[in-house]
């Protein structure tokens, strides 16, 4: 009778891969995509702070501090697996490959063009001190690669549009992501019923530039599409998850645009839209598209079609020629300005920005660190008064699926955040509520 092989020598022991995302949503629905390129026969999703075999970091470039938190990541992987393959790919990995090789610990540094094949480049790795470098011009990124999270059901991020044509002097983004180009509106809807199909009840539309969507081929000006053409293609499927909007320019959010959000059934009346100053001089020199006058009729347009829309806002305090007059200005202007929160960024001077060029004084870091705790506290004022507004009002919340310290959070329509003692038959469903107060985490606290 032949001699059956135990348990133990049936099973392969798989390889441990860790993932971890610096950055934006945009670098979230990526993260995720690499994630599922990883044969599952042959590797093994764990937690970042899990001991791995491979550590694999998406990496930012907007900030100084993006850089600082990079180099935690690849210590604390260290500590956790000494043993362990560590990979670094993203924006920052793109633009300056040879800084991040040096970083102790570093295997493998993976630019824009071949990061969606990292499954491919691990199988032959080995830990050695050299690390291996794959990176190419940003020109040669010329292909739009689809992406979107699914590893929570709750929400996912759909990446509709990569790259920017903007010459902004403070962002480093043209040359780690390259031209701006689009996906298909066909794959786009193909890929929200995709996400609906696997019981995913919110989709965030996110990109570099995502105002800018429609052109196909990056090498040719011809646009196939405009942004409004894709808004209408979703609001015509029969069925589809809500819709929300990330990050849009203030001179790419058009009137067409507010209108149909204002009437659709899936979109949800929440816009982020970068200010970046209140000053026109500072915008000037951040070689923005637009104005205070132009910024100020959007955030007009949309609280008129939507009362209750939360408007989010994008603020850099410390660049280049603002003084304390110009900073006043943009104190000024947001207090005037009817939003619903700040995302508020120290800035950080970039190598290779037109920034760089400028023969103009540097703000002092201290000054920057004041201004950000102004204009944080500015944003709180706002939050809250907002939040008062909503109270009582028939609002739709999502909750998440985890438990978070005995507590189930979610977002509504308009991101009211709510939280709610926990309940597993609340998670990943979409619940009617009234806001009522704030709680002393600044969540809204409702009744059901």
């Amino acid at each position: 009778m032949p001699v059956l092989p135990s348990l133990t020598q049936e099973i392969k022991r798989k390889t441990k891969v860790a993932f971890s995302t610096l950055g934006c949503k945009l670098n979230f629905s990526e993260t995720s995509t690499i994630a599922r390129n990883f044969d599952t026969d042959i590797f093994q999703t764990v937690r970042f702070h899990q001991s791995a075999d491979i550590y694999v970091i998406n990496t930012c470039s907007v900030t100084e501090n993006a850089e600082k938190k990079l180099t935690g990541l690849v210590r604390k992987s260290v500590r956790s697996n000494p043993k362990a393959k560590i990979i670094v790919t993203g924006c920052f990995a793109q633009l300056q490959p040879q800084k991040v090789s040096e970083i102790e610990g570093v295997d493998l540094v993976v630019g824009a063009e071949k990061k969606f094949r990292l499954h491919q480049l691990v199988t032959n790795l080995s830990k050695n001190h050299h690390p291996e470098i794959h990176a190419c011009e940003i020109d040669q990124v010329s292909t739009f690669k689809k992406s979107f999270s699914i590893a929570e059901r709750t929400r996912a991020f759909l990446k509709i549009q990569d790259g920017c044509d903007y010459q902004c002097s403070f962002c480093t983004i043209p040359k780690a992501r390259g031209k701006s180009r689009s996906d298909s509106i066909d794959n786009i809807l193909q890929n929200i019923k995709y996400l609906k199909n696997r019981q995913v009840n919110e989709i965030v539309l996110t990109g570099v530039n995502i105002g800018d969507y429609g052109r196909i081929n990056p090498q040719s000006k011809k646009r196939e599409y405009s942004f409004f053409d894709l808004l209408k293609a979703i609001d015509s499927l029969s069925h589809c998850p809500r819709i929300r909007i990330s990050s849009i320019e203030p001179n790419l959010l058009n009137d067409q645009i507010i209108d149909l959000v204002q009437a659709s059934p899936y979109f949800v009346p929440h816009f982020h839209i970068p200010l970046q100053s209140g000053s026109d001089h500072v915008l000037k020199l951040m070689r923005r598209r637009y104005n205070t006058t132009l910024y100020a009729k959007r955030i007009e347009k949309i609280k008129k079609s939507m009362p209750d829309a939360c408007v989010g806002v994008d603020v850099i305090v410390g660049f280049y020629g603002e003084t304390d007059q110009e900073f006043e200005k943009t104190i000024d202007f947001i207090n005037q300005l009817d939003i619903s929160y700040l995302h508020v960024f120290t800035y950080s001077e970039r190598p290779n920005t037109k920034a760089m060029d400028f023969e103009l004084p540097a703000v002092p870091l201290e000054i920057r660190k004041q201004r950000r705790k102004s204009l944080a506290k500015l944003s709180d004022e706002k939050k809250i008064r907002f939040y008062q507004t909503q109270f009582n009002k028939t609002k739709t919340v999502l909750f998440e699926s985890q438990n978070k310290e005995g507590y189930l959070t979610g977002y509504t329509e308009n991101y009211l955040k709510v939280r709610t003692p926990w309940n597993p038959q609340l998670a990943n469903q979409l619940v009617a509520c009234k806001p009522i107060k704030i709680d002393d985490q600044d969540f809204i606290r409702a009744e059901f």
